[in-house]
């Protein structure tokens, strides 16, 4: 089912210095820079801040899925507990989480764009 990690969302309250602070350990500028999320590119993958993350449930990580309402179903089956419906996030971007059965929340992620990124570059291939 999953096709392998795509994105850690980190909660930033303050997104303004957690944009700040990002972007310059990481020594880049976001690719995406809105009041309701920030996305860096990170080795080809993405790494996003959100300012109504919830700190105490620390950053997220979205696995990459073919069909985000057959992920979705297939992990309730498995036993896990949804914090939602699979919402469009834009340009045909589906996420979902859900509770795995020890508290974790886990989550996925259709997205049409992503190529995986070429080793030697870390780079989209």
């Amino acid at each position: 089912m999953f096709l392998g990690l795509r994105t850690v969302i980190y909660p930033a309250p303050d997104l303004a210095a957690s944009k700040a602070w990002f972007s310059r350990a990481l020594d880049i500028e976001p690719y995406f820079d809105e009041p309701y999320y920030v996305g860096f590119t990170v080795a080809g993958y993405e790494l996003g801040l959100d300012p109504g993350g919830d700190p105490a449930l620390g950053p997220i990580t979205f696995w990459g899925v073919a069909d985000a309402d057959q992920a979705l179903a297939q992990l309730l089956a498995a036993g896990a507990t949804a914090r939602g419906q699979v919402r469009d996030v834009g340009d045909g971007i589906r996420v979902g989480t859900v509770l795995e059965p020890g508290g974790t929340v886990l989550g996925f992620i259709e997205n049409p764009h992503f190529s995986l990124p070429d080793a030697a570059s870390g780079q989209p291939g």
